[in-house]
């Protein structure tokens, strides 16, 4: 496994195994996978190869059968239900491939969301709306979408609503899952250009899944799946 020549790790997995019982007995095993603080990963994997599921076990969604899962080394799949629902909002900003934005809430309450649930992410804010309106602009998001019906927006601008709301108190990991997949190569270079430069300034760790090939040359490093999910036991 290839070992990241930055102090600390973000992520570090070690020895991770897990199975859906009522999914053809689908089974991973997960020996080893650390992502650097402050990385850029792309972890590359076709439809069905287990990328969501890694991705909820690292959320704390799932909890695996064995092995341990450290963010920022806090062991979180030994928290409690509760203490690991408060962990996962004050410290990890999800871009689902869907959005899953509120839609007929106003942009600027869909990324202001995660600061009613996280005192930590607060804490990081001077005036909420202020920063949310900086990251918008930043995003190159028009004023006037923030007071707009999410559900009003073309799919590009909700993406990166998604984005900003994902930011937004700069929590220190990004799970991105396919945020990219309804675009074109144009928009795809252009969203990730805006989604990196945020990235940067935040100071965030980032670990997007794609099975886009063509994404690898934006990433610190590039994982294939297969190299570190074999099939659980």
């Amino acid at each position: 496994m290839e070992k990241s020549n930055l102090n600390a790790d973000t992520i570090r997995i070690d020895s991770v195994k897990f199975h859906w019982s009522n999914k053809n007995d689908f089974k991973i095993y997960v020996p080893e996978f650390n992502v650097a603080r402050g990385e850029k990963v792309l972890l590359l994997g076709e439809s069905g190869s287990g990328k969501t599921t890694l991705l909820s076990l690292i959320c704390g969604f799932l909890n695996p059968i064995s092995g341990d899962i450290f963010l920022n080394d806090e062991p979180i799949n030994n928290l409690s239900a509760r203490k690991k629902d408060q962990y996962r909002c004050d410290n990890i900003g999800i871009i689902f491939q869907q959005f899953n934005l509120l839609p007929y809430a106003k942009v600027i309450d869909n990324i202001l969301l995660p600061l009613y649930f996280s005192k930590k992410r607060v804490e990081n804010i001077k005036d909420q709306k202020e920063t949310a309106a900086n990251i918008c602009k930043s995003l190159r998001l028009p004023d006037e979408v923030l007071n707009m019906q999410a559900s009003k927006l073309s799919v590009g601008q909700q993406q990166r609503v998604a984005v900003a709301r994902a930011l937004i108190g700069n929590p220190s990991l990004i799970i991105a899952d396919e945020p990219t997949s309804a675009l074109d190569k144009n928009a795809q270079s252009i969203f990730l250009d805006l989604m990196f430069s945020q990235i940067s300034e935040s100071r965030s760790t980032l670990l997007m899944v794609s099975h886009d090939e063509s994404l690898s040359q934006r990433f610190d490093r590039v994982i294939n799946l297969d190299d570190i999910l074999k099939e659980g036991d």
